[in-house]
């Protein structure tokens, strides 16, 4: 049975949908770091690509060190608090009160959960890669319906397509 060829119209929607794909990603929020600005279970539209300003919401693949596994990788979402070029942040961020620069260098992030209790983030751990990040929140989706909340501090699940 000989295949039929696609229509320009459905070829053209497929393609539309591979390119949204490479561009935009859902994220689901898992934990209370963000509180009260994102909640556990809260959907985010994230847009691939490069941190603009401070103050944005961003998403980041970090690699973690896990129980019962030598690593895993995880998806987390903080605000950026200082990028490349602004001054350290010292009097917010302990980790960083005693590091000689007064700039934060190139190619790194000073990124915060607002709800410092619950978060972990440049208050402990410093510095973060600005190449770890996958895009920027654009904006909230809804809610993920039916599924249990991770208390672990911000955990995201697997950026999705759209």
């Amino acid at each position: 049975m000989p295949l039929s060829p696609l229509s320009p119209l459905s070829t053209l929607a497929a393609l539309g949908r591979a390119l949204l794909r490479d561009r935009w990603v859902a994220v689901t929020v898992r934990g209370a770091s963000m509180q009260p600005t994102l909640h556990d279970g809260d959907r985010v539209l994230v847009r691939r690509g490069p941190v603009r300003a401070s103050g944005e919401l961003v998403v980041l693949g970090r690699a973690v060190m896990g129980p019962d596994e030598p690593e895993f990788f995880e998806w987390i979402i903080k605000r950026v608090a200082a990028r490349s070029g602004d001054a350290v942040p010292r009097d917010s961020v302990p980790s960083l009160r005693n590091v000689p620069e007064t700039t934060v260098p190139a190619g790194k992030l000073v990124l915060l959960g607002d709800n410092p209790e619950r978060s972990s983030d440049s208050r402990r751990f410093g510095y973060y890669s600005a190449d770890e990040v996958l895009g920027v929140v654009v904006r909230r989706l809804g809610r993920a319906a039916g599924r249990a909340g991770d208390l672990r501090a911000t955990r995201c699940s697997s950026p999705e397509g759209p």
